[in-house]
């Protein structure tokens, strides 16, 4: 037990992390995910808001499996290793917030930073402007960092606090196998279920929640994040957690090429838009945010598993801005940004830096 805790805080713990991502994303997509969408935190928590009817877009409804077996693998290795520590109470309403704008950001792109990997190993040239957009955010992040910009502490809680999302995440899984998917039916009980468009393409559950819950074991071993990643390269110039990031991207990479997944190009990707101005605004309202919240989409999920209540927040947060993206026309689609996405991103920018401003400790 002690060797594995110690090689996953080696470089070659970190990269082989990234390369088991970046690989089983891929075959999740040949196994039925969408394209370039074998993980993504962002797009499958918006499919999971659809399957709870939080919005009624009818091609986004779908109880991921990845989604929960990334909180549940994560509490089952916070256990194991005894770093279950449940702690709130540092700006939850603030990181809310901060959720349901990395969310909006997100949607605008059409992915969060792992799919904007992907999207790149898939040979979409589109999400170079994601990515570059993603680093920019990051790096207005990192500006308020050095600036004394902090959430404050959180606290030792209660141990049943630091297991609701786990169990919320349980109980989804449970109304999954109580309320299975019925062929051509847009409802199964309480659940809804996309029958077109992205939300009806998936893998087998129990080999998306076996994929799930081993990410989120290794993940939160190796404290994998695309946001500390770019964070740690700006801020202190160490290539540690980048290392995890280029891994994901090169296997991904190589995966696609041996499946015959990858299609070099702008146009004609899946579930992908060229307004290149909002892919890269998106992105970066969405980089800002997860800098300011400490951690990527998938990283806040791990956190959740370990007992972070402030993370929950996040979560939750995501899920609801992805409500609020699809019923309020804010989310993109292939034919472009919605309708109120341009003014969405703009104001979230403006939300992200005054929190950013506001929320820096003044020296005495």
């Amino acid at each position: 037990m002690v060797q594995i805790k110690s090689f996953f805080a080696t470089r070659w713990g970190i990269v082989s992390v990234g390369a088991f991502i970046g690989i089983f994303a891929a075959l999740l997509q040949k196994l039925g995910n969408p394209g370039n969408m074998g993980i993504c935190v962002a797009c499958m928590e918006r499919d999971v808001a659809g399957a709870i009817g939080l919005h009624r877009a009818a091609v986004v409804q779908y109880m991921r499996p990845e989604i929960i077996g990334f909180v549940l693998g994560a509490l089952l290795s916070a256990y194991l290793f005894r770093e279950y520590r449940p702690r709130a109470g540092s700006a939850s309403i603030v990181r809310f917030f901060l959720g349901v704008f990395a969310m909006i950001g997100a949607l605008v792109f059409l992915g969060c930073p792992w799919r904007a990997l992907l999207r790149l190993a898939g040979g979409d040239a589109n999400a170079i402007l994601g990515l570059a957009g993603l680093i920019g955010g990051i790096w207005i992040g990192v500006l308020f960092l050095k600036g004394g910009y902090n959430l404050g502490r959180s606290s030792q809680t209660h141990s049943s606090a630091g297991w609701l999302l786990a169990l919320m995440m349980a109980g989804f899984l449970v109304l999954m196998l109580i309320f299975p998917q019925i062929e051509g039916e847009e409802r199964s009980g309480v659940l809804f279920y996309s029958v077109k468009g992205p939300g009806a393409m998936h893998a087998p559950l129990f080999i998306s929640l076996i994929v799930g819950i081993s990410v989120g074991f290794f993940a939160q071993r190796s404290r994998f994040c695309t946001m500390g990643a770019f964070r740690d390269l700006i801020l202190f110039r160490q290539t540690h957690l980048f290392l995890g990031v280029l891994s994901l991207l090169i296997f991904a990479f190589a995966t696609n090429l041996i499946l015959g997944q990858f299609n070099m190009g702008f146009t004609g990707q899946p579930v992908a838009h060229t307004m290149h101005v909002w892919n890269f605004g998106g992105m970066l309202l969405a980089g800002l945010a997860f800098a300011l919240a400490g951690g990527c989409p998938g990283r806040q999920l791990f956190l959740s598993g370990e007992g972070d209540g402030d993370a929950a927040v996040f979560v939750l947060g995501m899920i609801v801005g992805a409500a609020f993206s699809h019923n309020f026309g804010l989310a993109s689609s292939p034919a472009g940004v919605g309708a109120h996405g341009v003014a969405a991103v703009i104001i979230g920018i403006l939300v992200c830096l005054f929190i950013g401003f506001t929320m820096r400790e003044k020296s005495a």
